[in-house]
């Protein structure tokens, strides 16, 4: 990719880099998704010093315009917008990543039929022991991760489940081949730091921030059927709530915030 227009002088300093980077993003030159090049081919290009360039960079990275990949094949990125999640709509991530133009992906880590822990069958309203399934999966947006998902769910109310085909939106299929569907759902939320693990799977720093969701989630028949703990990139995502509010209403409504 050329960036010739950019301006041809700089006096040197990383607010000087940042702008021409910036203005090459707004002009066109440089589109989400690509790679802006090595250090040393960029620190010749803006006529500026390695530690120069990497000072101006990690300023484009802490405000989310560029993302820096590690490893072989990585290197820094034009960043794409967040993805918007509302969580007043109980819609599966495919669907979502969709309607917002991007290109969705699933890859499956894990799938299980396991006894449920202690913490999962009270969740869950089970006898310690029961079945769940037990499902792992990495959600991406345009070929990159966005959140890692963990969920489970009662065997008892999805024989045959890991049969199916498990890339697309659980909600979708159990409410397709076992007509179950959503009617009431809590979702926790809060901000975590990112272990070893996640930040290899979701292609992050270790303790990079990541916005926690966990989510119970029960029919129409009050019948608990879902705990789920999913992790979104933060830098990736963005979190909508939306509530209609009534005039006669007592009581306040369904979002608490509680300090620690």
């Amino acid at each position: 990719m050329e960036h010739d227009e950019a301006p041809a002088t700089t006096s040197g300093t990383a607010e000087d880099v940042r702008r021409r980077i910036l203005e090459q993003i707004r002009s066109g030159l440089l589109r989400p998704g690509d790679k802006l090049g090595g250090e040393r081919d960029l620190a010749q290009q803006y006529d500026v010093s390695r530690s120069t360039l990497r000072q101006a960079l990690d300023a484009l990275q802490q405000s989310g315009v560029v993302r820096r990949v590690p490893g072989r094949g990585g290197g820094t990125f034009v960043s794409h917008g967040k993805a918007e999640r509302d969580l007043s709509a109980a819609v599966g991530v495919p669907a979502y990543l969709r309607r917002q133009g991007f290109e969705a992906g699933t890859n499956v880590l894990s799938t299980a039929l396991r006894a449920a822990d202690k913490d999962t069958a009270r969740r869950l309203r089970l006898s310690s022991g029961d079945l769940v399934f037990d499902l792992v999966r990495l959600r991406l947006a345009d070929g990159r991760p966005i959140s890692l998902e963990h969920a489970q769910l009662v065997a008892e109310h999805f024989p045959g489940l890991l049969e199916c085909p498990l890339g697309g939106s659980v909600y979708e299929l159990i409410a397709e081949h076992y007509g179950t569907t959503p009617a009431e759902v809590t979702e926790e939320i809060e901000v975590v730091a990112a272990t070893a693990d996640e930040a290899r799977l979701l292609e992050v720093e270790p303790g990079a921030p990541l916005i926690s969701v966990v989510r119970v989630a029960a029919d129409h028949q009050g019948r608990v059927f879902e705990l789920s703990h999913d992790l979104f990139r933060a830098d990736r995502t963005r979190m909508t709530i939306r509530t209609r509010l009534r005039d006669d209403a007592q009581e306040e409504g369904g979002l608490r915030i509680q300090a620690t």
